[in-house]
């Protein structure tokens, strides 16, 4: 019996500069890198890498968090979205500049989706843990994949839905069926649907979710309780992937 080497990822550790940063909703800004000399990095819609920022005043340490790429795979940006919460790494980003230089190492992760493999998915993200489902479905349209997704996200209020606009698009431009649910009340007017995701909700929308792979990504209690609402819908563990974040 041949044992074949299982090929490892490509692990690169470049500098990138700020392309353009968007202040999103009230606390998130959507920071777009780009490669001073164009090359792409290599990866799998859902993976991330480590971002490093080196303050050039007075502390030369540095500090890296991980996060997940937004963007689709060969496109001219990498896209990340941050909560500034004003910790160590983000306090640094709160003044970039187009031009600042950050490190970026990657990528890794086993979380992640190859258009034209699941033929049906279901992505469950709350906040910021949208990014890695957006690169799925960017790639999806890239790519002219003809997976059949549906997409329940969660925010607090209408004003912290990202990309809101772009996800409309995709609803037209994939086979794409979103659902965004807000969980607090506040004066925003909202006429969608309301509430914590949970398997009630997930039955109500799409009943056909046995068939489909489950991707879930958001914070820890998120995640937990995403992977409870799978476990009372009898959904194999098999088909359940889940990446947490904070």
């Amino acid at each position: 019996m041949i044992l074949m080497a299982v090929q490892k990822p490509i692990i690169n550790r470049k500098e990138f500069e700020v392309y353009d940063v968007i202040h999103e909703t009230p606390d998130v800004d959507i920071f777009q890198l780009k490669d001073e000399d164009n090359t792409k990095l290599n990866f799998d819609p859902g993976m991330f890498v480590m971002l490093t920022s080196i303050n050039p005043g007075s502390d030369p340490k540095e500090v890296t968090r991980a996060f997940s790429i937004a963007s689709a795979p060969q496109t001219d940006t990498l896209e990340f979205y941050i909560h500034m919460i004003h910790g160590k790494f983000t306090s640094r980003l709160d003044n970039a500049k187009i031009g600042d230089k950050l490190l970026v190492t990657g990528p890794y992760g086993q979380f992640k989706f190859v258009p034209n493999e699941d033929k049906k998915t279901l992505f469950i993200a709350g906040g910021t843990g949208l990014a890695p489902m957006m690169s799925m479905l960017r790639a999806i349209k890239n790519s002219a994949a003809d997976t059949d997704c549906v997409m329940f996200y969660s925010v607090r209020f209408p004003n912290e839905i990202l990309s809101g606009e772009e996800l409309k698009s995709l609803e037209n431009e994939i086979r794409l069926k979103n659902i965004i649910t807000v969980t607090r009340e506040s004066e925003q007017r909202w006429d969608g649907e309301r509430g914590h995701i949970n398997s009630d909700m997930i039955k109500r929308h799409c009943n056909d979710y046995s068939d489909r792979t489950v991707y879930i990504c958001g914070p820890l209690e998120f995640v937990k309780a995403m992977k409870q609402a799978t476990t009372e819908l009898g959904i194999n563990n098999v088909k359940v992937k889940a990446d947490v974040w904070g």
